[in-house]
C-alpha cells in the first residue's frame, strides 16, 4: 500500500512540473514570439553569417564556393563525363594491345605520326609536338612497326570558340584505317570546353585512345592509363629550354616577399569565384595578392565596385620582380584547372600554392608533387597566409630544391614534356623493366635513367653519394686503335706496360679501328692483366659502345698514342672515385662564344678554364657507353662516324647534360701524346695541346693532325651538338687536382706521387 501511494505521489509531481514548463516557460516562449512579430522583428538564436552585414571583411560566401561547377553533384559529373568518353574505365590491361609493342622486346616500343592531310592547320604548339615525336629515338616511319600512333590532326583546342578548333574529328579519325576504336593511341590536348562552363568535352569520342591532357579532373583522370601534362603556352621551347632562375642558395631561404600572385580576375563564369576572393590575403607587404578585370573586349561592362581600385594596384608591382623575390606563388585555378602559372613558378624556384580543386597534377603517376609544391583548398583561401607562415626555413630550401629539378628535367621543353609522356607510357607497356619513383624525383631524372641498363639504383653513378656507396676498386682500359702494328716501338706497346703496372688495373680491351686486321695474339707484349681485342667496325662513335667485355665500372679510355705514367693513371683513378658521375682525365680543352660569327666556338689554348675532357685519357662511368648509344639520336653518332672526329666532345656534352657539373683535371701535363712516326698517321681526334711539337732534331714540325680543317669540324660539331640538346651543357671551370706536395719544395721521399713532377 505504501509503494502505490509513493509511485502516484511521483506521478503527480511530475505533472506538475510539466504544467509549470508548459504555463510558465511556454507561454513566455509566445509571448515573446507574439510580440517580437508585432514589431516586424525576426529572431535569430544564433548569428546568421549569410548576413553580409556581420562580415564586412571577409569573403562573401558565394566567393568561398568552387564555381559553378559545385552546382552539380558528383553524380551528374560523372553521367556528363562517361557520356562523353563512353570507354571512362579503360586501363592499359583492358584498352591497349601489348603485343604491338612487345614484338622486339624493349626495342619494340615505336611510335608512328599519321601524315598530316593537304592544307591541314596545324598550331605552333602541336607542331613542335610532332616534331619532338618524330626526332626521338622511338619515331618509326612505318605503321607495321608501331606500339603507339598520334594522330596528325590537331587536337590541342578542343575549344569551340577558338580558331584552332578542328571540325568533324569523329568522321575524320573513324576514315583512319588503324584507328580500331582508338586502341594505342594517344591524343594530346590543352584545351577543352568552351565557354560558359569549359568542361572536358573535346568535341569527339576518344575511344580507347590514351589521353595527355592539361587541367585533367581527377574524377575523369584514368589511373595508369591517361597522363596528365602541364599547360604551356606556344612560346615555350621546342628543345633544352632556359635554366631555372635558382643560381645559389641563401639561408636562411626567405625572399623579400612571402606570397604572390598577379593576374587575371574573371568577372563572370567559372573560375570567377576564386580569383574574386585573392584580394583578402593582400597586405601589400608581404603578402602581395594583385587581381585586374581590365582584360576581355567587355570587361567593362562587368566591371564591378572594386575594378578601379584593383587596376591601380595591379599597376604598382611588375610581374618578373615579383616572381624573382617571393618565397611562395600562389597559382589558382583559371577557366580551367591547370594555369601558366604553374611553369612560371616552377622556373622561378618560387614553391607553387596550389588552389585548384580536384586537378590532377602534371605527370602524377611518377612525380611525387609533395617535395615541390604546396596544395592548398579554394574553400580555405584565409587559411593560405598562416600555412605558408608555418614552413621551416629546411623546407622551403627542399621545397624550392625540388622545383628546380623538376623543371630542367621534365618541363623546361616541349621535348621534355613529350619525351616524358612516352617514356610513362613505355614504363607501362613494361613494367618489369621500368624506373621508379626515385628515379623519377632525384637528379639527373628519369628521362635520363635508362632501366634497360639496369633498375638497380647502385648501378647509375650520380646515386653513389645518397644511397652512401662507393664504385669499385678496379677499372678497365679501353685502348683506341686505329694504327696498324707495325713496330714494338709503337707507342701503344708503351702504353700497354704502363696501364698493365696499375695496381687498379682489372683488364685492358684493345679496339681495333684500323683497316688491316689486328695482329695475331704473340704480337702483343706479355702483360699481367687480361688483354681483349675487339673490333670496332671502323666507326669512331664504336669507342663508346656498351661492351660486355668491361665488368668494372670505371672504364679508363685512352688513344693509342697516348704518354702516361703509371702514377698518374693511379692517381686519376684515386680522383675518379670522388667524383664517379663525372669524367676525370688530363688534356683539356674549353669552348667559347664567338659574337662575331653568332656561334660557339671551340679552342685547344691552354687558359686556367676549361670546359672539356678529352678522352684520349680519361676516366668515366661505363654506364655512360650505355646512354652514349641509346639515349642520343643517330644522327649525332653518324656525323661522328662521317667525320671520324668530335665523339670525345659529344661525350662531354652527354656527361655535362647529366651531371650540369664541369669535368675534372687532374694534375699538369702540357703535352700527353707521344710524337707521331713517319709511318703511322694519328686519328684526327688526336689532337695535342700544341699545334707545334718540336723534333728530335730540334727543328718543328707540325703536327698532321692539327690543321685548320680538323679544328672547322670540331667548331661545326659544338655548334650541332648545342643545337640537339638546345642549350649549351658546357661547363666551365678553373678546378684542378694535384696530388699532395705537387711541386712543393719538399724532399721527394715525402711525396707519394713524385713521378709526376718530372711528366
Amino acid at each position: 500500500m505504501q509503494a502505490r501511494k509513493k509511485y502516484v505521489l511521483l506521478g503527480l509531481c511530475a505533472c506538475c512540473w510539466l504544467l509549470l514548463f508548459y504555463w510558465g516557460g511556454g507561454v513566455q516562449v509566445r509571448l515573446f514570439k507574439l510580440l517580437v512579430q508585432q514589431r516586424g522583428d525576426v529572431v535569430r538564436p544564433w548569428p546568421d553569417w549569410n548576413d553580409r552585414a556581420l562580415l564586412p571583411g571577409y569573403a562573401q560566401l558565394e566567393e568561398l564556393q568552387t564555381g559553378p561547377g559545385s552546382a552539380e553533384s558528383p553524380r551528374q559529373r560523372h553521367h556528363a563525363w562517361t557520356g562523353i568518353y563512353k570507354d571512362s574505365r579503360c586501363r592499359m590491361e583492358t584498352c591497349f594491345d601489348f603485343t604491338r609493342c612487345r614484338r622486339r622486346g624493349r626495342d619494340g616500343f615505336r611510335v608512328y605520326v599519321y601524315p598530316s592531310e593537304k592544307g591541314e592547320r596545324v598550331s605552333e604548339s602541336y607542331r613542335k609536338i610532332l616534331t619532338s615525336i618524330g626526332e626521338s629515338r622511338y619515331y618509326t616511319k612505318d605503321p607495321r612497326e608501331a606500339c603507339l600512333f598520334v594522330l596528325g590532326i590537331d587536337t590541342l583546342d578542343r575549344d569551340q570558340l577558338s580558331g584552332q578548333f578542328v571540325p568533324n574529328l569523329d568522321d575524320r579519325i573513324k576514315g583512319y584505317p588503324l584507328w580500331n576504336e582508338g586502341r594505342n593511341h594517344l591524343i594530346f590536348n590543352l584545351y577543352s570546353g568552351t565557354w560558359p562552363n569549359y568542361t572536358e568535352d573535346l568535341g569527339f569520342n576518344i575511344g580507347q585512345a590514351i589521353l595527355a591532357k592539361a587541367s585533367l579532373n581527377t574524377e575523369h583522370f584514368r589511373p595508369g592509363f591517361d597522363v596528365s601534362i602541364p599547360l604551356f603556352s606556344k612560346e615555350h621551347p621546342q628543345k633544352g629550354g632556359e635554366r631555372g632562375w635558382l643560381v645559389r642558395n641563401t639561408v636562411p631561404p626567405r625572399r623579400k616577399y612571402l606570397l604572390m600572385f598577379k593576374g587575371k580576375r574573371y568577372l563572370t563564369g567559372i573560375g570567377s569565384d576564386t580569383r574574386n576572393a585573392l584580394h583578402h590575403i593582400h597586405n601589400g607587404k608581404d603578402i602581395v595578392s594583385l587581381t585586374t578585370c581590365r582584360h576581355g573586349k567587355d570587361w567593362e561592362k562587368h566591371k564591378d565596385a572594386r575594378c578601379d581600385h584593383d587596376n591601380l594596384e595591379y599597376e604598382r608591382f611588375d610581374y618578373q620582380e615579383l616572381l624573382h623575390n617571393s618565397t611562395f606563388c600562389l597559382v589558382p585555378r583559371g577557366r580551367r584547372l591547370g594555369s601558366f602559372r604553374f611553369l612560371e613558378s616552377l622556373q622561378a624556384a618560387c614553391i607553387p600554392v596550389l588552389l585548384s580543386n580536384g586537378w590532377e597534377l602534371p605527370f602524377s603517376d611518377v612525380i611525387q608533387w609533395n617535395q615541390a609544391v604546396l596544395e592548398g583548398d579554394e574553400r580555405l583561401l584565409l587559411q593560405v597566409p598562416s600555412t605558408v607562415h608555418a614552413v621551416g626555413n629546411e623546407r622551403v630550401l627542399a621545397l624550392r630544391q625540388q622545383t628546380q629539378m623538376l623543371w630542367e628535367a621534365y618541363f623546361s621543353s616541349v621535348d621534355k614534356i613529350v619525351l616524358t609522356t612516352l617514356e610513362i607510357i613505355k614504363d607501362r607497356v613494361f613494367s618489369h623493366v621500368s624506373r621508379n619513383k626515385y628515379m623519377w624525383n632525384a637528379l639527373p631524372g628519369g628521362l635520363l635513367v635508362l632501366p634497360e641498363y639496369s633498375t638497380h639504383l647502385a648501378h647509375f653513378p650520380f646515386y653513389y653519394l645518397s644511397l652512401g656507396v662507393s664504385p669499385g676498386q678496379e677499372f678497365t682500359a679501353i685502348i683506341h686503335a686505329v694504327s696498324p702494328l707495325v713496330s714494338q716501338s709503337q707507342p701503344i706497346m708503351k702504353l700497354l706496360q704502363v696501364v698493365s703496372k696499375s695496381k687498379y688495373c682489372s683488364q685492358i680491351i684493345i679496339l681495333w679501328n684500323s683497316e688491316k686486321p689486328p695482329p695475331h695474339r704473340s704480337k702483343w707484349p706479355p702483360m699481367p692483366v687480361p688483354l681483349t681485342v675487339t673490333d670496332g667496325r671502323r666507326k669512331t662513335s664504336s669507342r663508346f659502345l656498351p661492351n660486355v667485355a668491361i665488368e668494372t665500372e670505371a672504364v679508363l679510355s685512352l688513344d693509342e698514342d697516348t704518354v702516361l705514367l703509371t702514377s698518374e693513371v693511379n692517381f686519376a683513378f684515386l680522383v675518379w672515385m670522388s667524383f664517379p658521375e663525372r669524367i676525370v682525365g688530363y688534356p683539356p680543352r674549353s669552348h667559347f662564344w664567338d659574337p662575331v660569327k653568332n656561334a660557339w666556338g671551340y679552342t685547344s689554348k691552354w687558359t686556367n678554364e676549361y670546359s672539356i675532357v678529352l678522352t684520349g685519357a680519361a676516366f668515366y662511368h661505363r654506364y655512360y657507353h650505355y646512354l652514349f648509344s641509346h639515349y642520343l639520336p643517330p644522327s649525332l653518332r653518324a656525323l661522328v662516324d662521317r667525320t671520324s672526329n668530335c665523339e670525345d666532345i659529344l661525350m662531354n656534352f652527354l656527361v655535362s647534360a647529366v651531371t650540369h657539373l664541369p669535368p675534372i683535371k687532374v694534375a699538369q701535363r702540357k703535352q700527353y701524346k707521344d710524337l707521331p712516326s713517319p709511318q703511322v698517321r694519328p686519328h684526327p681526334s688526336m689532337v695535342n695541346l700544341t699545334n707545334e711539337l718540336p723534333s728530335p732534331q730540334g727543328t718543328k714540325m707540325s703536327a698532321p693532325w692539327a690543321n685548320p680543317e680538323h679544328f672547322t669540324q670540331r667548331q661545326e660539331c659544338v655548334n650541332s651538338f648545342a643545337s640537339w640538346f638546345g642549350y649549351m651543357p658546357l661547363v666551365h671551370s678553373q678546378f684542378r687536382l694535384d696530388p699532395l706536395l705537387f711541386k712543393d719544395q719538399v724532399s721527394v721521399l715525402r711525396k707519394k706521387y713524385k713521378d709526376l713532377e718530372r711528366a
